[in-house]
């Protein structure tokens, strides 16, 4: 069956998204899929399975087959939306990874490099935020809970994706939160601010911290806010070996999806066998 697609459709599907409480950064992501498929289209925009079936053939092509994934999600929950059952696709099946890429990953010794430099540069905002991000495992849309109250009270109460959690936050790090909010007279409310007292969205914090790299002498493709999540992640697992633990400190309702924070890099996975002494 074929069937017309138009931009209201779209508008109301990413509406809808919203009204679910879906976070914006997964709003943001099926926006760019889904406006990169209707661009994709013929020009009177008509679709059927086998027209999903060959974007997705074009799409494997293109990308890494978790990034297909999170298209075809995009357009599964459009489809279902619209009601359009006969157009969903199965998505791609990934093998479990048991390593992580070392090329990916963030080490403790570049994370201080990279506080040491915004430190160098006097861009304090800029240091805490990458100890905040560190220290705490929160993702980027969560710095806003990272206010002058949660600070005194050494939580951050947490409510999203219909979920609520409570973060503790570290002695050392509400004492330099209070100490900043004294120094830029933020008496109340958030402490991320921008020059023109925003709160600091994703795309901010993620320019601000690559702009560090060159000067940190830290390879761009580590450096980004999530990463500081897993950095995180492997820090806390290391030191208390209790994954459940940390699943609730994430705000994971799976320790599947926690796993793969965990993840040792190839390098480390190479010297395990290497140590296994099975070659005569």
């Amino acid at each position: 069956m074929m069937h017309g697609m138009d931009l209201l459709d779209l508008t109301r599907y990413l509406e809808d998204l919203h009204c679910q409480e879906r976070s914006a950064a997964t709003i943001e992501k099926y926006e760019r899929a889904l406006t990169r498929f209707y661009h994709w289209l013929p020009e009177k925009k008509q679709l059927d399975k086998d027209g999903v079936i060959d974007y997705k053939n074009e799409l494997t092509r293109k990308f890494a087959p978790a990034g297909v994934n999170t298209s075809l999600a995009a357009l599964n929950g459009f489809f279902r939306f619209m009601s359009w059952e006969d157009c969903i696709v199965k998505p791609l099946r990934l093998q479990r990874r048991t390593f992580a890429s070392k090329e990916k990953e963030l080490t403790r010794c570049e994370y201080e490099r990279l506080v040491s430099t915004a430190d160098r540069k006097q861009n304090s905002r800029l240091s805490l935020l990458l100890q905040t991000l560190a220290s705490t495992g929160i993702r980027a849309s969560e710095v806003r809970y990272i206010t002058v109250e949660a600070a005194r009270c050494r939580k951050a109460v947490i409510i999203l994706k219909g979920k609520t959690r409570t973060i503790l936050l570290p002695e050392k790090l509400c004492y330099k939160l209070l100490k900043y909010a004294r120094d830029q007279k933020i008496d109340s409310g958030e402490l991320f601010l921008t020059r023109h007292g925003r709160p600091l969205d994703r795309k901010e914090i993620w320019a601000q911290m690559k702009h560090l790299c060159c000067a940190a002498g830290v390879d761009p493709g580590k450096v980004f806010p999530h990463n500081l999540r897993h950095l995180f992640a492997r820090i806390f697992y290391d030191s208390q070996k209790d994954i459940a633990k940390l699943a609730d400190l994430m705000g994971h309702s799976s320790v599947e999806t926690t796993r793969i924070y965990l993840l040792s890099s190839g390098e480390e996975h190479m010297q395990a066998l290497d140590r296994l002494h099975l070659i005569c």
